[in-house]
């Protein structure tokens, strides 16, 4: 059997020297607090602190980094545990947590090199105090390990939230949610944690979708304003924004295949609006009011300071059998080529220099990081370069990201470390693998004599507090 027994140094510089630069700076920032401005772990779960009774639901089936990769090499997504959506053909029962847990155990090895592997084992022996390495051989052992782990009151998320030092975790969250959840952490005297909302309205953008019109509803209801028309919509989005932002959030985000932001005549946008109502809307027509909708979006963060995190780029829902199957968020989201520059021209030439707008950007396309998001951080005070994202939040990502964003943007015009998981044991992983890599780069900046000691040390402590405390007013 295989022990399961991280480096301490891992991902530290394999160089002598600079490793030992990069291992003071680590140790400096190792036990920080740890602030995560984007995720996507549920606020219900804290509030109802209710033991994880699951490992499987816990680190498996929530984490699409690993279902993608296990249905990439033939596990079927039933026996990771996800389940159909009502009605579609072939349904089958979602394999239970023991056999997922083998599932994952069995291919251990499928995730060699990957960040997911580095993540799980800091993860297992760090978190949980597993000694073995998963295997077919040891899964059922370590599956029984983890079932009595979780059932000790430290391992309930309340707990676990206080042993991660997390001093603010950020949910996404629908505009027309409630934030019964929200409300209520911020309310209890027994939870001293900060959890915040952030306000997500993607899916008013699109009135193609087949969802659309009954999003629009809920919208309504929520509001209490009419949607029937664009500027309804508007209107109850400003309303909802508000009701975000004093329930504590303090950004937005959006994702969306462009970063077309070319405003519609309020005629024309109501126009598209009433057709899409009517179900006679063209493709160009629903492309357009996309377009509109995220200028509107930056105009209402230039009004109320939400800061705006945009995630261009991405091909959503790109097997439509398994989104017909089993919904969105099931890990065929795959990257296409972007661009920023020219397409947020208008949002930027309106709003770019207001001291109230702030936009993050992100970006899955890395050639933009020091083409076009760098440069513009590097002039705009609105914009800021945000952190490697999915495919490529991994220790040659970060490594690359940094390099190429640091020579036009340097380091306060960045976004500070995003964990983006819903896999919530994960997090301290997450981070700890930022903070690791971080080091390692700025002791190479201090042993080619480009930083002092003492600086690099400043930057380290910037960059884990300060610099996402600052850029999403936290």
């Amino acid at each position: 059997m295989t022990a399961l027994s991280p480096h301490p140094d891992r991902l530290l510089p394999a160089d002598p020297g600079t490793r030992e630069v990069a291992r003071g700076l680590y140790a400096a920032v190792a036990d920080a607090p740890i602030y995560s401005p984007h995720g996507h772990v549920d606020a219900g779960m804290l509030l109802e602190d209710e033991p994880f009774d699951d490992p499987a639901a816990l680190l498996i089936t929530p984490d699409h980094y690993v279902v993608r990769l296990l249905h990439a090499v033939g596990v079927p997504l039933e026996r990771l545990g996800l389940r159909h959506v009502e009605n579609s053909e072939g349904a089958g029962a979602p394999g239970s947590g023991r056999e997922i847990w083998r599932a994952l155990c069995e291919h251990w090895d499928v995730f060699l090199g990957t960040p997911v592997r580095y993540w799980f084992e800091s993860e297992f022996a760090g978190v949980f105090g597993l000694t073995e390495a998963p295997s077919a051989v040891t899964a059922d052992a370590l599956y029984d390990q983890l079932v009595d782990t979780l059932s000790r009151p430290e391992f309930r998320p309340r707990a676990l939230f206080d042993r991660f030092n997390i001093a603010v975790l950020a949910t996404t969250d629908d505009p027309a949610d409630d934030l019964s959840a929200h409300l209520a952490l911020r309310d209890d005297p027994t939870f001293t944690g900060r959890v915040v909302p952030t306000f997500r309205a993607d899916r008013y953008m699109h009135p193609l979708e087949p969802t659309w019109r009954g999003r629009l509803d809920a919208l309504s209801a929520a509001a209490n304003i009419d949607c029937g028309n664009h500027a309804g919509l508007l209107d109850a989005l400003r309303s909802r924004r508000a009701y975000f932002k004093a329930a504590g959030g303090t950004a937005t985000d959006t994702g969306t295949i462009d970063a077309g932001s070319e405003p519609l005549a309020d005629a024309d946008a109501e126009r598209i609006h009433r057709e899409a109502l009517a179900g006679t809307i063209t493709q160009a027509d629903a492309d357009a009011y996309r377009r509109t909708m995220l200028y509107r979006l930056a105009e209402m963060s230039a009004e109320d300071g939400l800061v705006m995190q945009l995630h261009a780029g991405v091909i959503r829902n790109h097997h439509r059998p398994t989104f017909d199957a089993f919904g969105p968020d099931t890990g065929h989201d795959l990257p296409a080529a972007g661009g920023y520059t020219v397409p947020l021209t208008p949002i930027l030439r309106d709003f770019g220099v207001n001291p109230t707008f702030r936009i993050v950007l992100f970006t899955v396309d890395e050639t933009l990081f020091s083409r076009e998001i760098a440069p513009l951080a590097g002039f705009y005070p609105s914009v800021f370069a945000g952190a490697p994202w999915w495919f490529l939040d991994s220790p040659a990502g970060i490594a690359r990201y940094r390099a190429a964003v640091t020579d036009s943007a340097g380091f306060a015009k960045t976004s500070g470390f995003i964990d983006d998981t819903r896999a919530y044991c994960s997090i301290p992983a997450r981070h700890d693998m930022s903070r690791r890599l971080d080091a390692g780069y700025l002791a190479s900046l201090v042993t080619t004599h480009q930083l002092s000691e003492d600086d690099a040390l400043t930057l380290a402590h910037r960059l884990v507090a300060d610099i996402p405390v600052s850029t999403f007013r936290l």
